[in-house]
């Protein structure tokens, strides 16, 4: 048997990079201290979600990885705890500009980079001025399992799901900043959230970690609901809407790859079949 402790953290954020990392630290320890070897915090826990306007002089607060101050807290933490963390962060790369994230091995060192794919565009959630579409491809990392990652807008993307799943990933992780939208009040995303990623996890047959943030910026609420789901899109464990605090759950790799088999979702694809994926619309 083959087990692996994941974690999604959920807390809200303020303008104080500081305090921001001072409470996801917090956060990390006591999911460490529950046995979680892989924790997840929220997209962006920087600072409060600054894509919902477009503003130029945010520009100033990327950095490109090796500098970033929640990179290289993260970097310190992880190898003090001994955890893996996939650290969201704003990214400057000369003169382009990424929604990226760093894995961060148990030995603080940074396995890798992956850049956003899919970059929104919408009120309150004006990714493509700050954002250029990531340029990495996706990205699937060794540690105590195959760990494949997406960031927010590429959780609704089945492309998304099933390409980490063909590189291999035994585990996906999905770091998100997602709440009300400011041009319809009466839009609440929150349950599809949910089960587009729940349908990733079924199609897929693979266990989904989701962090999400909480509270109000500016009018814009942030929804939480974060949550773990097993390879049968069974909820492990969840939050509330306005809770702060750590989720984790125990996931059995080697039934989970027993599942995957039995299912014949891979042995039955069709790829030749496939190819109007791949163009344009």
């Amino acid at each position: 048997m083959t087990d692996i402790t994941v974690a999604a953290l959920q807390l809200a954020f303020s303008n104080d990079i500081d305090a921001n990392i001072a409470n996801v630290t917090r956060l990390v320890r006591e999911a460490a201290a529950r046995g979680a070897q892989v924790i997840l915090p929220p997209e962006l826990f920087e600072g409060e979600y600054f894509c919902r306007v477009e503003d130029e002089g945010l520009f100033a607060n990327a950095k490109p990885t090796a500098e970033h101050k929640a990179v290289r807290a993260m970097q310190a933490l992880a190898a003090e705890l001994k955890v893996h963390i996939p650290t969201s962060f704003f990214e400057a790369d000369g003169p382009h500009h990424y929604n990226s994230l760093a894995m961060i091995d148990p030995d603080g060192r940074i396995q890798g980079v992956y850049r956003k794919s899919h970059i929104p565009d919408g009120p309150g959630y004006e990714e493509k001025f700050y954002f250029r579409p990531g340029n990495t491809g996706f990205k699937v990392w060794d540690g105590p399992a195959k760990l494949g990652v997406g960031i927010c807008w590429d959780q609704w993307y089945p492309e998304t799901a099933r390409a980490l799943m063909l590189m291999g990933a035994e585990v996906l992780f999905y770091p998100t900043a997602i709440g009300s939208e400011p041009h319809d009040t009466s839009l609440d995303t929150a349950r599809l959230w949910r089960r587009a990623m729940v349908g990733h996890a079924v199609s897929n047959v693979v266990p989904i970690v989701a962090a999400n943030r909480v509270g109000v910026e500016h009018g814009q609420t942030f929804y939480g609901t974060s949550f773990i789901a097993d390879e049968r899109g069974d909820i492990l464990a969840k939050l509330d809407r306005e809770e702060e605090g750590v989720i984790t759950a125990t996931l059995d790799l080697d039934r989970v790859k027993r599942h995957r088999a039995a299912f014949g979702f891979f042995r039955d694809r069709r790829p030749e079949l496939y190819g109007r994926l791949v163009q344009d619309i």
